[in-house]
């Protein structure tokens, strides 16, 4: 049986955080891949459209929008192992897409690594904010990105050489990248001991009146989320013809930016507070997405995409403001629930606006400059220093008078 106690924790490499940048470095493998291939190979090899993108996207949002189940995995397994599952499925889910190039094929693996990569996720979010303590968490999460982001550097040099240069085919690409993440997984369990719990999580789901906004704020990010991820790339292809290696370049530069920025975002969030990131993440949303309406050079939709990208960074400060107004208790359960939330408009916004895409692509981004407006007046109440009975400017009614460590 592996070593349980907390000395475990002290010191060499083997302790929580080195685990937590492992996993950031191993999922983003499987995940570049899948991404930087999605439009392409759903294109060229299984003739979509912009209605089969926006159902495979849909179809892809389905786990997220189940990882409440977490908290009732964490009956039978702990969330560090349930975090080796995840990437294993992720991996494996990954690894044999491109043996399915079919309309019906790509649906059924993407759902199948998409379980493996939203389950990890939501664990990776609770585990992240247990075991990092609160003053480090922006840097800490800034740095996890950044780990991430050099993976996908890694990959996506790796991708560009494949096809450009070795002349692979997708098959290859996708059981390599698949392959490591697997690996990485495999490996992390085998030499890493089982962490003790500083808190006992909640096995059950946990929704309280006082975390309201935070839910609001999650569900817009998942709503404007999906715009960015299922119609940008889209865009790049189907409008301006970006080949593999193209839409490789761009995700590796995309890359590169955040490994230099991550940390600095990071550490900029920890100085100024959440409320101004949010703020200042949203304002900015809403003149990349109008911008996006009526592009029509490629270079200047690439811009705009790289800004993008850039912002979600700034997403560390939804974490850290959930993390200053929780009962410690509740982080595994409002992890799930909160996933769960942020993906309810992800199931149905790919669909619906797949098929509004095929009208006008501009109402699309339209809309997603809406909903970032929405996003900054929300994010406008959150107070500029949040804690348990201060987690509103507005609404506190809508809060109630319990105590972060009562029961509600």
């Amino acid at each position: 049986m592996r070593n349980e106690s907390p000395s475990a924790e002290a010191g060499g490499w083997r302790r929580p955080e080195i685990l937590l940048l492992l996993m950031a470095a191993a999922a983003p493998i499987s995940f570049s891949v899948w991404m930087a291939l999605l439009n392409n190979f759903s294109v060229e090899r299984a003739a979509f459209t912009g209605a089969e993108i926006g159902i495979l996207q849909s179809l892809r949002e389905i786990p997220g929008f189940l990882s409440f189940a977490v908290v009732f995995l964490i009956l039978i397994w702990r969330e560090q192992t349930l975090a080796y599952l995840s990437l294993l499925v992720l991996g494996v889910g990954t690894a044999i897409t491109g043996y399915f190039p079919s309309v019906v094929g790509l649906y059924l693996t993407t759902v199948l690594m998409s379980v493996g990569f939203h389950y990890y996720e939501t664990v990776q979010v609770s585990v992240s904010l247990q075991w990092i303590d609160k003053d480090r968490t922006p840097e800490v999460l800034g740095r996890l990105i950044a780990v991430g982001s050099l993976a996908s550097i890694v990959t996506f040099v790796l991708i560009w050489l494949a096809f450009d240069v070795a002349g692979l085919d997708f098959h290859w690409v996708y059981l390599l990248g698949g392959g490591l993440t697997a690996g990485i997984a495999a490996a992390c369990w085998a030499a890493f001991p089982k962490f003790p719990e500083k808190v006992r999580q909640h096995r059950h789901m946990v929704l309280r009146r006082r975390y309201w906004l935070y839910y609001l704020l999650i569900f817009m990010s998942g709503a404007r989320r999906q715009i960015f991820v299922v119609f940008a790339g889209f865009l790049m292809v189907e409008k301006f013809g970006y080949t593999v290696g193209e839409i490789t370049l761009l995700f590796l530069l995309n890359s590169v930016i955040n490994v230099i920025a991550a940390p600095r975002i990071g550490r900029l969030i920890g100085r100024f507070g959440e409320r101004r990131a949010l703020i200042f993440e949203y304002a900015g949303l809403i003149v990349v997405f109008a911008m996006y309406a009526f592009v029509s050079h490629p270079w200047i939709a690439a811009g705009l995409y790289v800004v993008d990208h850039l912002f979600f960074a700034l997403a560390i400060a939804l974490k850290t403001y959930f993390q200053k107004i929780a009962d410690p208790a509740d982080i595994a359960s409002t992890a799930g629930v909160g996933y769960t939330i942020n993906h309810i408009s992800s199931v149905v916004i790919p669909v619906v606006f797949g098929l509004i895409w095929l009208v006008s692509p501009a109402a699309v981004f339209l809309a997603g400059a809406m909903m970032a407006v929405v996003s900054l007046l929300l994010s406008m109440n959150v107070p500029a220093a949040p804690e348990p009975g201060n987690e509103v400017l507005l609404g506190r009614r809508l809060s109630g008078a319990v105590p972060a460590h009562a029961a509600e």
